[in-house]
């Protein structure tokens, strides 16, 4: 990295601070917008969020078709999440795919973040084998290549990877592998400290009862859930976790329930939002009262992945749908 860089954004950083307390809004490091209902102070980087019971983080999915499409770079995502409030950011692997050994790449990220006063949580990991894998080589394999995201997480502060406890095989047989594998990789992280959790991320982990009989099993602390308000499709016609028609799907209300015993993370999903900025696949009230009886208050991160409205307007709907309902509850 450049430290003629590193001293440009400090120092811009600095009077953007300085313009900010002599009353000047305009001084923010991202664009504001005006589809926000919340009260920001004018500032949708200054969000009042007094009194609620958990934090708000965002999930990088949340701006994958911007990040894919090559309209927005991975390293501009904290100082993008800065500017729409949140305190917190959670990577997805898919972005960097190949930087897991960069250190200087991962120097970076972890400056931006820091830069921008933004608390790196957790990594989702995909694309690298199935933890649940019956197959004893195939799954040792998958195993071995989480490593270096364990290791990328913790230098960027993070406290845990999501990862997917995916198998071909009966529901037993992939449970047996996930309470091998998901142990093994767990053992690694705990280490360093690390969390290894598991998203319902489609077939069997998204049927709450299979994955916390696995949870009960492995038996440690560093090894949980990320429960996701919308990924309770357990069987598509494709046959696989994800691609094709949901054929089966599990009760969301209950599958978060059920995991919230062993939740590290939660993410709330979203899809489409009525007139009066609700989301119109669930009940939000409904699902964050789940959480909050859990006794939960760690971040809950913001995953939009609707088509109907842009990315940044599904981010702050679901931003402001959370914060209303969490004042409600609170």
């Amino acid at each position: 990295m450049k430290k003629t860089r590193r001293v440009f954004i400090k120092t811009s950083s600095q009077m953007a601070l300085g313009i900010s307390l002599l009353g000047a809004a305009a001084a923010c490091n991202n664009k504001t917008t005006n589809t926000s209902t919340t009260s920001t102070n004018n500032n949708n980087n200054v969000l009042d969020t007094n009194g609620l019971f958990f934090k708000l983080s965002l999930a990088q999915w949340s701006l994958n078709k911007s990040i894919f499409g090559k309209k927005m770079d991975n390293l501009d995502f904290a100082a993008k999440a800065k500017g729409m409030g949140f305190e917190g950011i959670e990577y997805v692997n898919q972005f960097f795919f190949d930087k897991a050994k960069d250190m200087d790449y991962l120097k970076e990220m972890k400056m931006r973040a820091s830069d921008n006063g933004i608390k790196s949580l957790l990594i989702m990991i995909d694309s690298e084998g199935g933890l649940g894998e019956p197959n004893e080589k195939m799954r040792k394999e998958a195993v071995e290549k989480h490593y270096k995201w364990v290791d990328a997480a913790k230098f960027l502060d993070c406290h845990s990877i999501r990862v997917n406890a995916f198998g071909k095989g009966s529901a037993e047989e992939v449970a047996k592998g996930a309470v091998d594998g998901l142990g093994s990789l767990a053992q690694y992280a705990q280490n360093v400290g690390l969390n290894v959790i598991v998203e319902n991320h489609g077939g069997y982990s998204s049927n709450g009862k299979w994955l916390t009989d696995v949870m009960r099993q492995i038996n440690m602390p560093n090894c949980g859930t990320l429960p996701d308000f919308g990924n309770f499709c357990i069987k598509r016609d494709s046959g696989q976790e994800w691609g094709g028609k949901c054929i089966e799907e599990y009760d969301r209300y209950k599958g978060v329930q059920e995991m919230m015993e062993f939740a590290k993370a939660v993410s709330a999903k979203s899809h489409n939002f009525d007139e009066n900025g609700n989301e119109t696949q669930t009940d939000y009230m409904k699902m964050m009262k789940i959480v909050k009886d859990a006794g939960y208050t760690g971040y809950v991160g913001v995953e939009f992945e609707g088509s109907k409205i842009s990315e940044e307007e599904g981010i702050i709907a679901t931003r402001d749908l959370l914060i209303k309902v969490g004042r409600a509850l609170s």
